[in-house]
């Protein structure tokens, strides 16, 4: 088989940030780098659960509502996806931004998380998503359109 296109990225290389991973047609798709591979301990799983909960529902809730393809967190667990159509990489950089920050200050239920809108409703911490969430906001404060590239 043909080897796909993110594991011929040198992870070894690769630090926390925001990455144009693919681009298929008018699709693109970004990598959410939140954690440095290989390096640092990955995000728990309750705290990634959390924050797709609620990045999904701020992007889909967001001007570029009908632009949001999808946004999930990787198998690997060092950061998320985001698949869109038809937007810049500029206002994604500050759709991006914006959904950290909203994460990071979100206070209340959790959108989604009753046993009948979610497979595994239980395993939330939306404290560990805050905190992630933060440290993401500082690393996103620091990046440009140009350095999105790996």
């Amino acid at each position: 088989m043909e080897k796909i296109a993110s594991f011929t990225v040198d992870h070894t290389k690769l630090d926390t940030g925001l990455y144009i991973s693919r681009i298929d047609g008018d699709i693109v798709t970004y990598d959410i780098r939140m954690k440095k591979p290989n390096s640092e301990p990955v995000l728990e799983n309750g705290a990634i659960h959390t924050i797709e909960h609620l990045a999904a529902t701020y992007l889909r809730n967001s001007e570029f509502k009908d632009s949001i393809i999808y946004f999930g967190p990787m198998g690997c667990r060092t950061g998320c996806y985001l698949l869109t159509k038809g937007m810049r990489d500029e206002d994604v950089l500050t759709l991006l931004k914006k959904t950290f920050r909203f994460i990071a200050d979100y206070e209340g239920d959790i959108p989604g998380a009753s046993a009948i809108e979610c497979g595994n409703w239980l395993d939330h911490d939306l404290i560990g998503a805050k905190r992630e969430a933060e440290k993401m906001v500082t690393v996103l404060n620091s990046k440009t359109v140009e350095n999105m590239k790996y």
